[in-house]
């Protein structure tokens, strides 16, 4: 059995009490929910309703297909602003963020955490609109879903779960550690995947079908971001641009784009790369990517954007060309305030 970590221990504990003393219980995670979102959802749905809850997932936008194979009854999926959801939410005695403890990153969702207790579970540093709520929040783990795994063994230590429970905490710990590649990998993940074979988790199988069945949209995009692939190798920033005039025909999701960034991190010479992808609305997702000491998380923040030092993202309410500037000059810089440092690569 893996021990749970003395110094999550109380907070931990604090959040498993607010989940016994809650009937039915709302769980959603920040806006265009990723591998560890979902899972961490999806884990952590299914263990409550095997506890006699009444659980409902509220995302504010929808659930990526390649993840809904995670979730079933009882567990409900309910669309925001759909009935279903406002039921879920007038109903509920508890909502469980996971994945951000950022306001602005819950989109429509964000003042659910002013109606309704709320708890967070959350790998990612504090942000500037962190919700003010009981839960963890715990840089040091390599996902969510390993403090969701802790959670549950802390309420308990080697009991059974539903079978879909160890599959679910696998992926969330299989994509934010980019298949055990990223800086974020560290032993103890290794030990809670290998915890989660014994109980049964098929790697090909979730190989197969988180990274190895793609469609032909997504083919045909990464065509045309291949084809806007630019390096600056002096600065060593590399960048991909997607405008909407090749979006739109493709008819692309969040989805498609998962993983594109990667192309132009795996340059050689890349400190910092970079994703921009046009919005029907005219803003510009950013996705920043570092390969050594630069901290994207920063560069991130400077633009009301978040995430890790090493990922990170940003939504910039401005056109692509506007967008890509601003950013490529902070990225320009960071880079270059690093090089001054002699440790620097």
């Amino acid at each position: 059995m893996i021990a749970v970590p003395e110094s999550r221990r109380p907070a931990l504990a604090a959040v498993l009490a607010a989940l016994e003393s809650a009937r039915s219980i709302v769980l959603t995670t920040h806006v265009n929910a990723d591998g560890d979102g979902a899972g961490s959802e999806a884990a952590l749905g299914a263990w409550l309703a095997a506890r006699g809850k009444r659980v409902t997932i509220v995302n504010p936008t929808p659930l990526p297909p390649v993840y809904l194979h995670l979730f079933s009854e009882p567990v409900e999926l309910a669309e925001a602003g759909t009935a279903e959801a406002m039921r879920a939410t007038r109903d509920g005695d508890l909502l469980v963020v996971l994945d951000t403890s950022e306001r602005k990153r819950m989109g429509r969702l964000a003042d659910l955490v002013d109606e309704l207790p709320t708890v967070v579970i959350d790998h990612h540093p504090p942000g500037e609109t962190t919700v003010s709520a009981t839960g963890i929040q715990d840089p040091s783990a390599s996902a969510t879903g390993e403090l969701v795994f802790d959670l549950l063994q802390l309420a308990e230590p080697g009991g059974e779960w539903p079978p879909v429970v160890a599959e679910a905490i696998y992926t969330a710990i299989v994509t934010d550690t980019g298949s055990f590649r990223f800086s974020n990998t560290s032993p103890r993940a290794h030990a809670i995947a290998g915890e989660l074979l014994r109980r049964g988790v098929d790697p090909e199988d979730v190989y197969r079908r988180l990274f190895a069945t793609v469609s032909l949209r997504r083919i045909a995009l990464l065509r045309s971001a291949l084809e806007r692939l630019e390096a600056d190798t002096e600065a060593r920033v590399s960048w991909i641009s997607l405008p909407r005039s090749v979006l739109e025909p493709l008819n692309a999701t969040s989805e498609d784009m998962e993983g594109i960034v990667e192309y132009a991190r795996s340059i050689e010479g890349t400190e910092v790369a970079l994703l921009f992808r046009e919005l029907p609305d005219g803003s510009t997702k950013v996705s920043l990517r570092s390969n050594g000491p630069t901290d994207v998380n920063r560069i991130a923040r400077q633009f009301g954007g978040g995430g890790h030092i090493k990922a990170a993202g940003a939504l910039i309410p401005r056109p692509l060309e506007e967008a890509r500037a601003l950013v490529l000059d902070a990225a320009r810089k960071a880079v270059r305030k690093l090089e001054k440092r002699p440790d620097f690569g």
